[in-house]
């Protein structure tokens, strides 16, 4: 078998078709301290995690929804699902394990043979359950951890509770404290000191039913001089009724550590996508963002890294894609305790149809922060005269010896660019394609040649008909 997963083969209704839902009929809609309870009582969780669920669940009801950002006043928590489960066998280690209806489901999306070419491990959630989850034996044996993290919470008490919720707390807004009152599921991932992961190892999460809520907890711990790749992706099939995803990532890089977190987020336009995700960088470690977000209707997402320790390093690099009714508000933030720290973001956007990108950001640079370095790149491509595209830094430095550089621009492309293009035989729409392709060059190399592949499907799919 070629070494390289065919992700081109992906279509639109691959990613949309949903499978039978009646299973869903099964859970209720709404949000109540009964049904935080269930699920809690469903996942056998210690008294703790109970605990948080409902100190979250009552931080919920009192913090007021945002509205600095997109509208989200449409949103409806009365009418969506927050748990409910479609398997009857969680948690498998082989993909003959799988029910074979969701089996066909990430068949579709190529994650088996994506699992067998290129990665080191692979979870699946389908709803509010991992419902496959296995890591290659080599790795297993050198001491790295890679759970579902309902299971984790079970086999792994100690270790989890001491980083749950202590990079995003339960009180950071009202989606975050949403999201504990209700997690269910995603990933537990634990590299050893000096283990480096040579595989990126994935997780993918697919909503199916009408009005679900998807709610993952993905918690990585990167060990003093170790190294890892970790890859997500997502979909939902379209309804026209909404959807929510807050999900949260929590990562944790020690001292000499690199981490590099990918993912491609592709949400139906039902979907709210509010997703929270932040890393606590220490002494000459490094983080690295990689992320494509698409599909989704709202999009509010803005990875943070917190440099703690000196020398520590961050990387953000994203690219978003807003269609008709499409409003994407993504971004990152850099906040900088430690000394001699350096940070580089840069962010693309791509709008048509009507779409809204916005680019909003955090630079932080603390009193101490001694000859801290930072570089901001944001550049905006709109494919219409409809579509709008928006920049908004916020910016605090606190110490003298810091350098901090910002740069924006925004722009059409090039009439003369395309005449150009139509005089060498290419038509215009193929000229687009490749423009595009350019401008997003510099996020898509930096993913391994599969994911990158998969990316620019995406975005073709995305851009089909985007001449006249």
């Amino acid at each position: 078998m070629s070494s390289t997963v065919q992700f081109q083969e992906i279509s639109r209704a691959d990613l949309d078709t949903p499978n039978t839902q009646k299973y869903a009929e099964k859970f209720r809609k709404g949000l109540t301290e009964e049904v935080v309870r269930e699920i809690s009582a469903d996942k056998k969780e210690p008294q703790w995690m109970l605990e948080i669920r409902l100190k979250a669940l009552k931080i919920f009801h009192k913090k007021k929804i945002p509205t600095w950002g997109p509208d989200l006043r449409k949103l409806d928590f009365t009418d969506i699902r927050y748990f409910s489960t479609a398997s009857e066998n969680p948690n498998a280690k082989t993909w003959e394990e799988v029910d074979p209806e969701i089996k066909r489901t990430f068949e579709r999306l190529k994650i088996p043979e994506a699992e067998r070419a290129v990665l080191a491990g692979v979870g699946a959630q389908y709803e509010s359950e991992n419902v496959y989850h296995n890591i290659k034996k080599e790795w297993e044996e050198k001491g790295v951890i890679f759970e579902d993290f309902d299971v984790a919470v079970q086999k792994y008490p100690d270790l989890v509770r001491k980083y749950f919720s202590r990079s995003v707390p339960l009180n950071d807004h009202k989606f975050a404290a949403l999201h504990y009152a209700v997690t269910s599921g995603g990933t537990f991932l634990y590299v050893p000191k000096g283990v480096k992961i040579t595989q990126p190892l994935q997780a993918y999460f697919r909503m199916n039913s009408m009005n679900q809520g998807q709610f993952e907890h993905t918690l990585i711990v990167v060990e003093e001089g170790a190294d890892v790749h970790y890859i997500e992706g997502c979909s939902a099939p379209k309804y026209g009724s909404q959807a929510l995803h807050a999900g949260c990532v929590e990562v944790f890089v020690e001292k000499g550590a690199k981490a590099r977190y990918s993912s491609v987020e592709n949400w139906s336009k039902d979907t709210y996508n509010l997703n929270t995700k932040r890393a606590l960088v220490h002494e000459n470690a490094r983080m690295e963002w990689i992320g494509g977000n698409l599909g989704s209707g709202v999009t509010m997402l803005y990875p943070c890294s917190i440099l703690i320790g000196d020398n520590a390093q961050a990387d953000h690099l994203g690219v978003a894609f807003a269609n008709t009714d499409q409003n994407q508000d993504t971004g990152a933030k850099i906040i900088i305790n430690g000394k001699n720290c350096r940070a580089k973001i840069v962010s693309k956007s791509l709008a048509k149809g009507g779409g809204i990108t916005t680019y909003r950001g955090l630079i932080d640079i603390k009193p101490h922060a001694e000859n801290a370095t930072v570089n901001v790149e944001c550049d905006a491509l709109m494919l219409d005269d409809k579509s709008v595209s928006d920049t908004i830094p916020h910016i605090t430095c606190d110490n003298p010896t810091a350098s901090m550089t910002h740069e924006a621009s925004a722009g059409k492309i090039s009439e003369e660019v395309l005449l150009y293009f139509q005089s060498r035989g290419i038509d215009e729409e193929t000229a687009k394609g490749m423009i595009v392709n350019g401008f997003l060059d510099e996020i898509v190399k930096t993913l391994p040649l599969e994911y990158a592949v998969e990316l620019n499907r995406l975005i073709e799919l995305e851009m089909e008909g985007s001449v006249g």
